[in-house]
């Protein structure tokens, strides 16, 4: 089978030819058809991500597709069904081996290109604002870098729970895609103070931050009393150093959040959160976008639209 795999950190992974494999104990395999990208892909390829794969080893988060064999012990999910893995890697091959308690079914109106995007992107955003954040109707919700792919869903999240939401991202074209996902206000990173138009529609509740540096800064000074702030990753290049006296004067909340971490800790708490989100796609409540859809082979263009910054939304590789 074909797989594109990662050899060397800091090298360009490349698709590779090798065996199909064999699922083990509470195993499922997975006839893969398509795979989601995300921003983690690239920080495992220069081996900065949280979680380090023993080299060399496929690449890909987010596999969808149909069930293909089974391994012993496992349940409640037959040859054939149709679902989407969180797994951390291993999603961009042809067929890949992942543990059955990290599959979900996918709703019959859902495609497998679809739900190759959706769960890190909707999952993320859904626990953090729900579960971490606490993110109340009525309240306003700023969201930095709000047509990335866990942005954009924050920002369609967000208004399903009844926030006002103000989205942030750069350019026209962007802020389209975030008004589309019903965002109320819209603000350009390169052309405006988010920190005067912020606290012109009256301060944020809370603020969804996956970009970090000079935005972050912005938006912590930017914040209501009480509010809270939650740091899902640096896409800035920059770790913002936050000052203890701002949040002492103001009781703001910084939250630490890392969603993979929960498949250890607190499963069910995921597994709740994305049956949740399942069933609103299924009612037809969200709405994914998906800026760029594109063949195995080409996995490695896939991987820098990403770096480039040019999609919104998700990139999906199809196989």
């Amino acid at each position: 089978m074909r797989a594109f795999q990662l050899h060397t950190i800091g090298d360009a992974p490349r698709l590779t030819s090798c065996e199909v494999p064999t699922p083990k104990f509470g195993e499922i395999r997975l006839k893969i058809e398509a795979c989601g990208l995300n921003f983690g892909d690239l920080l495992m390829i220069n081996g900065s991500y949280q979680e380090r794969p023993a080299l060399p080893f496929t690449l890909g988060m987010e596999p969808a597709g149909i069930v293909d064999a089974l391994g012993p012990d496992v349940t409640g999910l037959t040859v054939g069904d149709r679902v989407a893995v969180y797994h951390g890697h291993s999603g961009l091959a042809e067929y890949g081996c992942f543990p059955a308690a990290h599959c979900n079914l996918l709703p019959d109106n859902m495609s497998t290109t679809v739900g190759a995007g959706f769960l890190v992107a909707y999952g993320t955003s859904h626990l953090a604002l729900a579960h971490r954040a606490r993110l109340k109707a009525g309240e306003t919700l700023l969201v930095l870098g709000a047509a990335g792919g866990i942005g954009l869903t924050a920002v369609e999240i967000g208004k399903r729970m009844g926030a006002t939401v103000i989205a942030c991202a750069r350019g026209a074209d962007k802020l389209a895609v975030c008004a589309a996902a019903g965002a109320d206000h819209l603000i350009d990173s390169d052309a405006q103070d988010l920190r005067e138009v912020v606290k012109s529609l009256g301060g944020a509740d809370v603020v969804y931050d996956p970009v970090g540096g000079d935005l972050f800064k912005a938006a912590l000074r930017a914040c209501k009393p009480e509010a809270r702030i939650i740091p899902l990753g640096f896409a800035s290049g920059e770790v913002p150093q936050i000052p203890a006296n701002i949040l002492l004067v103001k009781n703001i909340e910084v939250i630490g959040y890392y969603w993979g971490g929960y498949l250890k800790f607190a499963p069910d708490v995921l597994h709740d959160s994305l049956d949740t989100l399942l069933g609103w796609y299924a009612t037809g409540e969200l709405h994914p976008h998906i800026s760029h859809s594109l063949p195995l082979e080409r996995a490695g263009d896939a991987l820098e639209l990403l770096r480039s910054r040019k999609s919104t939304g998700k990139v999906v590789v199809t196989v």
